[in-house]
């Protein structure tokens, strides 16, 4: 077996992790579990970290396990929050959890006989068999009022200037947490728990439920959450989280979000998510310092993860939808798109919209350039650019008689205009 925390060590994944686990994970194959929030039908990247700790987990020789919180998911975990979440209802949780299974499959391993294949439990299952009274009675008297208030996510909710207090369903997921350990403890031999830092006190709690009730030893690992080194929110754009979902964030997003990270960024994420050895890596940030223009770094991170997460053909699609916008293209490459993926190749760049009833006379490139559509100031200017050979229709460069038709048209409604190397600017024919 590998050293699993040596491992997530040098990558720097462990934030705290209990004394004595080294020697716990060196006796014999040990189930560790990871809770999984099931409030949307798609896990994102802000998900990840976890599930590669699973996966490390499982590389190791141990066993892995995926809680699906659809008891907890129905209450709200405090943990960071400053308001109470909205609660779901079991059908939505039960769809969501299909879908975060299969997203999960390309981590662990869920099939064969091996002794520590992964599985997916939901603590629905069996906190739906609790009455109130036998929670409070058989778990509840265990942890103290105390205990519970002495947890930095219960004191930060209840003492906050723009916090309304802490509902008792909140102040109550703790012990739920709690009992989802103790459960797993005496039914899989779960002892060890990982999640991120935010997640230490509702761990905890269930190591101590595992103690008082089982007499038993447990354990807890955390990981740090995730900071982009500009001070901005890891795993979020404009348009919100990036999702594992390539309907809710599309393989050429994806990659293009691990292509923009930051050198200082892809330093640490290279090591946090992906499984390059530890030479191999080195080796990359090595080569990228002496040459940091190339951004050797975001380009193996984006692969990697592009690959895992979707596919190697995807991988292939988003990389020659990069270099249409940034690279070398010709009118085919364009043609090749898709109306959605074409959309996201050129999302920002500035558009003009014009009835597609000009095309029947066709639409001069002057008219084109400037008049009908500003991307130019002036046909002067217009001129000029096109004598100097600098315009391209559909990446391709025209001359002064050039007109443009519905042959032109790309997905039958854009045609891109482009000065030079970086500047695009798209015509929408309605």
């Amino acid at each position: 077996m590998n050293n699993f925390i040596e491992e997530l060590e040098w990558r720097g994944m462990v934030h705290d992790a209990m004394p004595g686990i080294d020697d716990h994970l060196a006796e014999r194959m040990r189930v560790a579990y990871v809770g999984i929030d099931p409030t949307a039908d798609s896990l994102h990247i802000g998900h990840l970290v976890s599930v590669m700790m699973l996966r490390h987990f499982q590389i190791a020789g141990h066993k892995p396990i995926a809680l699906i919180g659809g008891a907890t998911g129905m209450i709200g975990d405090p943990s960071g929050k400053s308001q109470e979440r909205n609660l779901l209802d079991a059908e939505i949780l039960r769809k969501n959890q299909d879908a975060i299974r299969k997203q999960l499959s390309r981590f662990l391993s869920f099939d064969g006989v091996q002794d520590n294949k992964a599985e997916l439990v939901n603590n629905h299952d069996w906190m739906s068999r609790f009455s109130f009274l036998d929670f409070i009675r058989d778990v509840g008297k265990h942890i103290t009022v105390n205990y519970m208030m002495a947890k930095d996510s219960v004191k930060k909710r209840i003492a906050g200037e723009e916090s309304e207090g802490m509902s008792f369903t909140e102040f109550s997921y703790q012990l739920v947490q709690g009992y989802d350990f103790l459960h797993l403890y005496k039914e899989l031999n779960c002892t060890i728990q990982m999640g991120g830092s935010d997640q230490w006190g509702n761990i905890t709690t269930g190591t101590e439920l595992v103690r008082r009730i089982e007499g038993g030893k447990a354990y807890a690992v955390t990981c740090p959450l995730i900071t982009k080194a500009d001070g901005s929110k890891f795993g979020k754009t404009e348009s919100g989280n990036v999702w594992l979902d390539p309907q809710r964030t599309s393989p050429y997003r994806f990659y293009q979000y691990w292509l923009n990270t930051s050198d200082e960024d892809a330093e640490r994420f290279i090591k946090i998510f992906t499984f390059l050895k530890k030479e191999v890596i080195t080796s990359l940030i090595e080569l990228h310092k002496e040459a940091p223009h190339q951004r050797l770094l975001q380009q193996r991170l984006a692969e990697e993860l592009t690959v895992m997460v979707h596919s190697k053909e995807d991988l292939e699609n988003a990389i020659n939808a990069s270099n249409i916008l940034f690279g070398k293209s010709t009118t085919e490459d364009l043609k090749s798109l898709t109306e959605n993926q074409f959309l996201e190749v050129f999302d920002g760049v500035q558009k003009a919209f014009l009835d597609k009833s000009v095309l029947v006379h066709g639409l001069g490139i002057f008219d084109a350039l400037s008049s009908q559509t500003g991307f130019l100031k002036s046909n002067g200017e217009a001129r000029r650019e096109v004598k100097g050979n600098a315009i391209g229709v559909n990446k391709q460069k025209v001359k002064e008689d050039y007109v443009i038709t519905s042959e032109d048209l790309i997905n039958d409604k854009f045609v891109l205009l482009n000065k030079g190397k970086k500047t695009n600017f798209l015509i929408v024919f309605e």
